[in-house]
């Protein structure tokens, strides 16, 4: 999609959501495919967890113009025990909360440190850099 066509406030095109996404992962090179379970859109690789920042205000809108790797950094755990990954682009500082996928490197999420859940979860959405 055009930055012109997103600039207009428009979605994305019909045939565009929903579409399976492969992609080979910046900081590993290993080749990512479809998440096998428990969520919509692969975010992440499930082998070094870091991310690219690539989606907007939704996830899947694909609608950032940034473009930078995402690094996780942090990890916390829902009450519900599901864990969330923290994400911070290394290109302009926004960190995105993304739940973990059933074939992420548990051990590497477990090596990461351990924060407290924000006050306002908004897991799979982009929130603005807190120092």
């Amino acid at each position: 999609m055009s930055k012109s066509y997103r600039d207009r406030g428009r979605t994305a095109p019909v045939g565009s959501r929903g579409r399976e996404e492969t992609f080979r992962c910046r900081h590993c090179k290993l080749l990512v495919g479809a998440v096998p379970s428990g969520g919509k859109h692969r975010n992440h690789c499930p082998s070094c967890l870091y991310s690219r920042h690539v989606d907007g205000k939704m996830p899947g809108d694909r609608a950032s113009d940034c473009r930078s790797s995402m690094a996780p950094v942090a990890v916390f755990t829902r009450p519900n025990g599901e864990y969330v990954l923290v994400h911070r682009c290394l290109g302009c500082g926004f960190e995105r909360y993304n739940r973990i996928a059933a074939d992420d490197n548990f051990e590497r999420v477990l090596a990461l440190p351990e924060v407290q859940m924000p006050r306002h979860d908004t897991a799979d959405k982009e929130t603005p850099m807190t120092a």
